[in-house]
């Protein structure tokens, strides 16, 4: 998949395009079954596939200053639009002086005359333009004015559309089983591996820490059944998955930790690569104990839980 991160990357191409454009954010089946529309339609008229996303999410330009978490990076948002068969993702930087083009500007500057589109797929509640001024019926009107067709996608969902804020919600409250499900896949989280306390290897569970810029929504302290991979190396392993301040010792640092199974660190030599983890589901919660033995039996139960749950 190309990837254009402004307009002066996109080159004059021979051929048009099918083009969509939206959010993404997490890549849920509903986009899945949009951006695999857009290829198909674009595969059976030889034409390209393009899909327009931005960096940072409008709501963080627009919003009232607190952060907007995000589901996934857009590196890893670019990575999931792959898989669907998109040829094309246009990243636009996502500023004021973006946001303050007319509809039939943006349309004109970025689908008519950057993309050569003759066909834009979106859904029937699409917004954009100055102030979202920019509706379906916009669309299609322009579509006339300037030779492309306009198609809308119903996203749909089980119980309802799939929804990126609803998936946010369940990952941040540690329900990542059924944000999985939303999703398609294992919501990741991943990084570098860095060193740690070592702690975990003391009380005979050594763990990879993950690097605290690690991308990917952190869900809810606790501790989690889950698959660690490595790069390198594509396998991926059972993991005891640990998030939180490791209060029994009075920590105040929030991290990520995975515990491979079976896996002794020192003949597994991690340190410096880069870690994938996928949450499959929630054991339990953070829980201070009152000591090292109360806190090793613990372990030994979530480890047999994490086995249980991933049938290793």
């Amino acid at each position: 998949m190309e990837l254009y991160h402004g307009l002066n990357e996109v080159g004059a191409g021979d051929v048009g395009t099918v083009v969509t454009l939206g959010n993404f954010d997490g890549v849920h089946r509903g986009h899945q079954t949009v951006l695999q529309a857009v290829a198909a339609l674009a595969a059976d008229r030889s034409l390209r596939s393009v899909a327009m996303t931005f960096d940072p999410h409008p709501r963080t330009v627009h919003g009232t200053g607190e952060p907007t978490l995000m589901i996934t990076s857009t590196e890893q948002k670019a990575d999931f639009i792959a898989d669907t068969g998109i040829d094309a993702l246009f990243v636009q930087h996502y500023d004021l002086d973006f946001a303050s083009q007319s509809a039939e500007e943006f349309v004109r500057t970025y689908f008519v005359e950057a993309l050569a589109c003759e066909i834009v797929v979106v859904g029937d509640d699409v917004r954009f333009g100055k102030d979202n001024e920019g509706t379906i019926e916009t669309l299609r009107h322009l579509g006339e004015k300037f030779g492309f067709r306009t198609e809308t996608i119903e996203e749909v969902g089980r119980g309802g559309r799939y929804s990126s804020s609803r998936i946010r919600e369940q990952i941040v409250a540690g329900d990542v089983a059924e944000a999985a499900d939303q999703l398609g896949r294992y919501h990741r989280v991943e990084g570098t591996v860095v060193h740690g306390d070592a702690r975990g290897r003391d009380l005979g569970f050594p763990t990879a820490n993950l690097s605290e810029d690690a991308e990917g929504l952190i869900p809810a302290d606790g501790v989690y059944a889950g698959w660690a991979t490595f790069s390198d190396d594509a396998q991926p392993y059972p993991a005891a998955i640990s998030i939180g301040t490791n209060p029994t010792f009075e920590g105040s640092v929030r991290r990520v930790e995975a515990h491979v199974l079976d896996k002794e660190f020192g003949d597994f030599d991690v340190y410096g690569r880069h870690m994938t983890l996928e949450f499959v589901s929630r054991i339990r919660g953070q829980v201070t104990f009152t000591g090292m033995d109360e806190l090793v039996v613990k372990m030994h139960e979530d480890i047999a839980d994490v086995r249980e749950v991933l049938h290793t």
